[in-house]
């Protein structure tokens, strides 16, 4: 299995493609953004390239490959708003394996740990993330890898009729 990472300097319709694709799944929507209803679950969004270059003027984003194959995105952005803990020099990260064919295969924790390498190069310290409750396998491979439970916000995201926490986990690098 030939994992590889492309950090997103000019957005590809390809990449575009695979992002609309991802956000707009039934099964991914829940896992990657809160969602306040069935609604938001079942809405479709439209990402354009627009929209990925300004993201690019605030987040550090990667394309992850199996062999040729697109299989997912990761990205992060330092010191954003939404810290649950407002430490200056944080990234917050996240992660999207948008191909069924790559989930459950170490793909995650494999991209996890050059995203983090990727931040240290820069001098980060300290790894931020929220991981929604119902999100099992992803809450197990972050504590795996040695991130730590520091708070939740209560009923965050909806999912299979009802409202769970998000759970927001930290990592000193």
């Amino acid at each position: 299995m030939k994992i590889s990472f492309k950090k997103i300097g000019e957005p590809t319709d390809k990449l575009i493609a695979s992002l609309n694709k991802w956000e707009n799944d039934p099964k991914l929507v829940p896992l990657i953004h809160p969602c306040r209803n069935q609604d938001d679950i079942e809405s479709y969004v439209l990402i354009t390239k627009e929209e990925i270059k300004k993201r690019l003027t605030k987040y550090q984003m990667y394309e992850i490959y199996l062999g040729d194959l697109l299989i997912g995105e990761m990205n992060y952005t330092v010191d954003p708003m939404h810290l649950y803990r407002k430490e200056r020099g944080t990234a917050w990260i996240a992660i999207t394996i948008g191909e069924e064919i790559a989930r459950g295969r170490g793909v995650g924790s494999i991209s996890l740990k050059y995203l983090e390498e990727e931040i240290k190069k820069q001098g980060l310290k300290r790894i931020e993330l929220g991981v929604f409750e119902f999100n099992k396998n992803a809450h197990k491979l972050y504590q795996k890898l040695g991130y730590q439970e520091i708070g939740k916000n209560k009923q965050f995201t909806f999912y299979q009729d009802k409202m769970w926490d998000d759970i927001r986990m930290e990592k000193y690098i």
